[in-house]
């Protein structure tokens, strides 16, 4: 394992109290990534799919008027070669991750089909392979931000009266139960530590100050996990989460709370259609 002691001692302090860090990601990748190792930076390049995965989505709705954030791996010719490459069944370019490819070859043979929730299909490859990331605490992050979102939209579905089973991401133990329990809890209350903090989450129908206690929780859980992560690719990684939670928050407003919110219902109800 690769010893970022320099890297890490230079690195600003981030907070979450409202007040905006002069670091950012960009900067982040100009200054980190040139000196991590091959699968180090794979690790972290994880955190930053994410937003690979948003612009492709943008791309294929939107072509070459898509307008692109710019958090993620992926300029607009890469991901363009991407998509052209998926598209015409070719072999993806060395290091595009697999989760990536497979999904267009997906999208590609079912595009026509109506009423598929992409975001959700493109979330359940990309949580398949955040989730068995041979980086331990990575593995544990995606798989307690999966477990979360799916809980979430889990009572949600279940408030406005829809079908839970088609909106739960993802395989495993905690999906399954989400999909087929009639419980309050979902029979999670022995499984999960955290299940009845979602559970309140869930019922606070002031959106941003729900979202903004969620992002307290995923703070806290990589304050909690990391207490013994020094100079590793882990302080890296937990530095560069916690950099992306303070820049949503200084863009976040009420309006766009709760228009994100009325987009998630809107995918719940397209996906029961």
């Amino acid at each position: 394992m690769s010893n970022y002691h320099c890297l890490v001692a230079g690195l600003p302090d981030v907070a979450f109290d409202g007040s905006k860090c002069q670091y950012s990601v960009e900067r982040f990748k100009e200054d980190i990534y040139p000196s991590l190792s091959v699968d180090d930076a794979r690790v972290v390049d994880l955190i930053l799919h994410e937003w690979d995965n948003a612009n492709v989505l943008s791309l294929l709705r939107r072509g070459e008027e898509a307008v692109l954030q710019q958090q993620g791996c992926y300029s607009r010719e890469q991901l363009f070669a991407i998509i052209e490459a998926g598209k015409c069944g070719d072999v993806p370019a060395k290091g595009v991750p697999a989760y990536l490819s497979r999904f267009l070859e997906y999208y590609f043979a079912h595009e026509t089909q109506e009423n598929v929730v992409w975001e959700n299909v493109l979330s359940a490859y990309y949580y398949e392979y955040a989730v068995s990331c041979s980086n331990r605490f990575a593995a544990q992050w995606f798989t307690f931000n999966l477990n979360v979102n799916n809980i979430l939209v889990a009572m949600t579905a279940r408030k406005y009266k829809l079908g839970v089973e088609e909106c739960v991401v993802g395989n495993g133990e905690v999906a399954e139960a989400l999909r087929t329990s009639g419980a309050r809890d979902f029979g999670l209350t022995g499984t999960l530590d955290y299940i009845e903090d979602v559970q309140r989450l869930s019922e606070n129908t002031r959106l941003q100050e729900r979202e903004h206690q969620l992002d307290e929780m995923r703070w806290r859980w990589l304050d909690d996990n990391s207490v013994f992560c020094y100079f590793s690719v882990e302080r890296l990684f937990v530095f560069l989460q916690k950099l992306l939670i303070v820049e949503r928050w200084a863009g976040l407003d009420a309006e766009s709370g709760m228009e994100r919110y009325n987009e998630m219902i809107a995918e719940l109800k397209k996906g029961m259609a």
